[in-house]
């Protein structure tokens, strides 16, 4: 039973106000979020449900606003006891300040997986201080405080931090505070509590605050049904003619050089191109994109260190680089390098060259620490206009992992990254990007998209902490891939990654039997609960029962082997044939990786293209030329990593979705309207 910590309004106006708000939900959600149920065999939990219900009875704060609120907190996840790094706890993300600090990893901590490049091993030392106009490293001031929520309500600081009732109170408390101290009524109409969600935000700019009060409101204006990470199934009402009466907008000032959407406070911190010595130079390469070469990709990273830290790192010549840095704490957004330039971040210069990258301030194997709904957000945002100005397609194969970057030679496979990682909400990402990854055919189409429940779906990973050691159960994007349809068959083995021939494992950082949510592939095979894909040359089997998918049908388009050929050559890049180069640009040496494309095997392509190449190696005043060629090439989903196949190799099958494809989630709001 759940302490009473503050009077309350009679119980019997309390159920029946309950009541009709649950009944009300499920009626109006039904058409707009349809989907299954995350509580499969039983009633679904709805105390959290009730706790919101009772704290916005008791504290005089609209239903929809409390929920809308920490919907943008947390998704009304709990993560019991477990803080951000700023120190946040629950459902509201209330910030002890005494406790975050001791939450902030150092600088100098070990790097996971295969050879992080400078730029993430680098220290605060290792370069200048950062600066900029908006001080892109300070954290906002005013956070929720939780010490304040606790004694609001009459508590203990503590049991905020882990009891989901008490942090849904204090949130209530904060936010009625917050009223009163704009000497506005406790209304009951959402529309007048705005400011007072603006303030809840704790940013310092005003348009940041704004952007965090209007997506509270586009969340309550579209409703949001989801079971959270402890299993609890919440539902916020759709109240779409809900109106705020916001004050006038102040235009952001921003730097001249930042390229950003409106609606986000930006900041300018330039990373060097500069001569260092015998020709050598950094950090990046001019070029005059789209001009010279059309922007496609967009990579997500994380840093893999505190975000000063990268700051500085960036503007060190000698360094790597990236167009953006996000942070965790408030989606703060950080550019570095322009757009039209080419950033090196990806581990592949053919990639850098036709891509923007996205640093996320964070540590793969503490997501609930640092991969946070503001960052999400922010980066949505941002990825949505830099797709929007370049045309590029909003897709798994256009938008993905610094895990998914192909690698440019057979010897460089076993040296690619690993980060953003298995527990990086990609279902989550690409609803708020206004692309949600979804069925687009029936369930016994050949080709599948990969698509587990994030929340539920909780496979074991190993070193986390330390080698060998199970993490924490934790929701996740990845679904592990075995030669039988058996649990206890081998996994797939990689022969690029492990040349040496040594197993696939479960460790967080190992790629080599993992597939993603949104990549999509050919199906190889049905049996039971099993299906197989075609992944990296081979049969690949993985767990998808119908009650309880993990991969759903797709349409799209397929490549095999043209008639006649056994195999055909797999390469990380496109390059021009060799009469397209010029003189004086040496020819580059085609390096296939260590795989092949086996005749009646197939892999789903999004895209084709011809192939390039750009000669980064003097310093230049000026965009180096760009050689294209004519040779074409498709872009393949072809195990955890993209690849490329040439065009002249393969025939293009097409695979056309039924009349009646799935419908999107029950598990995702909508985004915000823009």
């Amino acid at each position: 039973m759940r302490r009473r910590l503050a009077p309350r309004v009679p119980s019997a106006v309390r159920r029946r106000r309950r009541t009709v708000r649950v009944t009300a939900s499920a009626a109006l959600l039904v058409p707009l979020l349809a989907g299954p149920s995350a509580c499969v065999g039983g009633a679904p939990d709805r105390h959290l449900q009730n706790d919101f219900t009772d704290a916005a009875d008791d504290y005089h704060v609209p239903l929809s606003v409390l929920m809308g609120v920490s919907y943008l907190q947390s998704r009304w996840d709990s993560r019991p006891g477990a803080p951000s790094v700023v120190g946040g706890y629950g459902p509201m993300h209330l910030v002890d300040t005494r406790q975050g600090q001791d939450q902030t990893p150092s600088p100098a901590a070990p790097q996971r997986g295969s050879a992080q490049p400078p730029a993430v091993a680098a220290g605060p030392s290792a370069a200048p201080e950062a600066t900029s106009s908006g001080s892109p490293s300070a954290q906002p001031a005013d956070l929720p405080d939780l010490r304040r929520a606790a004694r609001l309500i009459g508590a203990p600081a503590g049991q905020l931090r882990t009891d989901a009732a008490a942090n849904v109170r204090g949130g209530a408390a904060l936010l009625a505070a917050t009223q009163r101290q704009l000497g506005k009524p406790l209304s009951a109409d959402p529309a007048d509590w705005w400011e007072a969600v603006a303030r809840f935000s704790g940013t310092g700019d005003t348009a940041s605050a704004a952007t965090y009060a209007n997506d509270v409101f586009s969340v309550i204006r579209r409703g949001a049904n989801r079971t959270t990470d402890a299993g609890q199934h919440v539902t916020l009402t759709a109240s779409p003619g809900v109106r705020p009466h916001t004050p006038r907008a102040q235009g952001a000032q921003r730097p001249k050089e930042v390229e950003c959407p409106a609606e986000l406070t930006c900041d300018w911190l330039s990373a060097p191109y500069v001569e260092i010595d015998d020709g050598q130079y950094g950090n990046h390469d001019l070029a005059d994109r789209p001009r010279d070469q059309k922007i496609e990709y967009i990579v997500i990273h994380d840093t893999e260190a505190i975000l000063p830290s990268m700051l500085r790192t960036v503007q060190y010549p000698t360094e790597a680089s990236w167009h953006y840095s996000i942070r965790s704490s408030d989606g703060h957004i950080t550019q570095h390098v322009r757009t039209k330039d080419v950033a090196w971040h990806s581990g592949s210069q053919f990639v850098n060259a036709r891509s923007i990258g996205i640093e996320h301030e964070g540590f793969l194997t503490q997501p609930d620490a640092w991969y946070s709904e503001a960052m999400y957000r922010s980066s949505a945002r941002l990825v949505r206009y830099l797709a929007k100005k370049y045309g590029i397609p909003l897709d798994r194969q256009h938008i993905f992992g610094h895990d998914n970057v192909p690698a440019p030679t057979a010897s460089s496979v076993p040296d690619m990254h690993d980060d953003p990682g298995p527990f990086w909400d990609w279902r989550h990402y690409f609803d708020l990007l206004g692309a949600p990854l979804r069925a687009t055919a029936g369930p016994d189409s050949d080709v599948v998209t990969v698509l587990p429940d994030f929340a539920s779906h909780k496979p074991l990973f190993t070193g986390c902490a330390r080698s060998g050691e199970p993490c924490a159960p934790h929701g996740s994007s990845a679904v592990r891939l075995h030669t039988e349809p058996d649990d206890d068959a081998p996994l797939i083995q990689d022969p690029g990654r492990r040349p040496d021939g040594d197993d696939s494992t479960e460790d967080v950082n190992d790629l080599g039997s993992r597939a993603s949510a949104g990549q999509t592939y050919a199906v190889a095979g049905r049996g039971g609960d099993w299906t197989a894909i075609w992944y990296l040359g081979r049969k690949a089997w993985f767990r998808n029962p119908k009650d309880h998918p993990t991969a759903v049908g797709a349409s799209g388009r397929t490549v095999t082997p043209k008639d006649g050929l056994s195999e055909i050559p797999v390469y990380g890049r496109a390059l021009p044939e060799e009469d397209a180069y010029p003189e004086g640009v040496p020819e580059q040496p085609e390096s296939p990786l260590p795989y092949s494309l086996l005749a009646g095997q197939r892999y789903v392509t999004q895209s084709r293209d011809v192939g390039s190449y750009i000669d980064r190696s003097s310093f230049s005043d000026t965009p180096d030329l760009v050689v294209k060629g004519q040779e074409e090439y498709y872009e393949i989903q072809f195990g955890h990593r993209l690849a490329y196949v040439r065009a002249s190799d393969v025939d293009v099958d097409e695979v056309s979705a039924p009349a009646t494809a799935q419908p999107p989630s029950a598990n995702a709001a909508r985004p915000p309207r823009q």
